[in-house]
């Protein structure tokens, strides 16, 4: 069995246990399972055991933010609904990490610009999905992120100092795990907190806009804001590269 056959098996392996545990705890329900596997799958395979944790570190973070708080968050009419999260709603979040990080599989020279926007992605989720709990949890006023006008805590678009700045230190701790594992190097950390934190405020200006409107629903924001998040890491690494030259 060579190298890349091995690592298949031993991703394939932690990918299954992994979304065991996640189902077990009822994070994720069972379609919300089978995404996680595939994307933790392929994670390990092209980055090692160390495309893992960074995986790891956004389902730990979301579990501690969506458990934050929840008997505020049941009184408010905005606490997790039974059963943990579809797939739908998982692949809104991770697709494009695992998309960006599957070609590292044929194009291993662009890996660390590849794994870069994957991880910029990670930290997009985190952001948005920690600054969106932590103001539930804790906030005393919010306001729609287009005008600043008051809204009710858990209206799309809106915002609040405590979860935005939960949001930022989130990005903040997966760019952090993403270099401290090796996925990329120290100089990628700023840029995937950047892309992460810039993510959130691109996620909550859609719902301010296009999903208050109806034109758009939740899972699409969440995709295209981890996108633009993916797609930014991107233009700053070739940007680096470019002066580095």
């Amino acid at each position: 069995m060579n190298l890349f056959h091995a690592r298949g098996v031993s991703a394939a392996l932690i990918a299954l246990l992994f979304a065991v545990a996640a189902r077990m705890m009822g994070s994720v329900t069972d379609g919300g399972a089978i995404v996680g596997i595939v994307v933790a799958f392929v994670l390990i395979l092209t980055a090692g055991f160390a495309g893992f944790l960074p995986l790891l570190a956004l389902f730990l973070l979301t579990v501690f933010a969506t458990r934050w708080g929840r008997r505020r968050k049941e009184r408010l009419g905005l606490a997790e609904r039974p059963g943990g999260r579809t797939a739908a709603q998982v692949l809104a979040n991770l697709a494009v990490s695992a998309g960006c990080a599957l070609p590292v599989v044929w194009f291993t020279d662009f890996r660390e610009l590849l794994l870069g926007a994957a991880m910029a992605g990670l930290a997009e989720a985190a952001a948005d999905t920690v600054s969106s709990e932590a103001g539930q949890a804790v906030a005393s006023n919010a306001y729609l992120i287009v005008g600043l006008r008051s809204a009710p805590i858990g209206t799309n678009g809106a915002i609040s100092l405590p979860g935005t700045v939960s949001g930022i230190l989130a990005a903040c701790v997966m760019a952090w795990v993403s270099g401290a594992c090796g996925v990329v190097g120290w100089s990628w950390t700023p840029v995937i907190a950047i892309a992460g934190a810039a993510g959130m405020m691109i996620d909550s200006l859609l719902g301010a806009t296009w999903e208050n409107s109806g034109r758009i629903g939740n899972d699409t924001v969440n995709f295209v804001s981890t996108a633009f998040a993916a797609d930014l890491a991107l233009g700053i690494g070739l940007f680096m590269e470019r002066v580095g030259r």
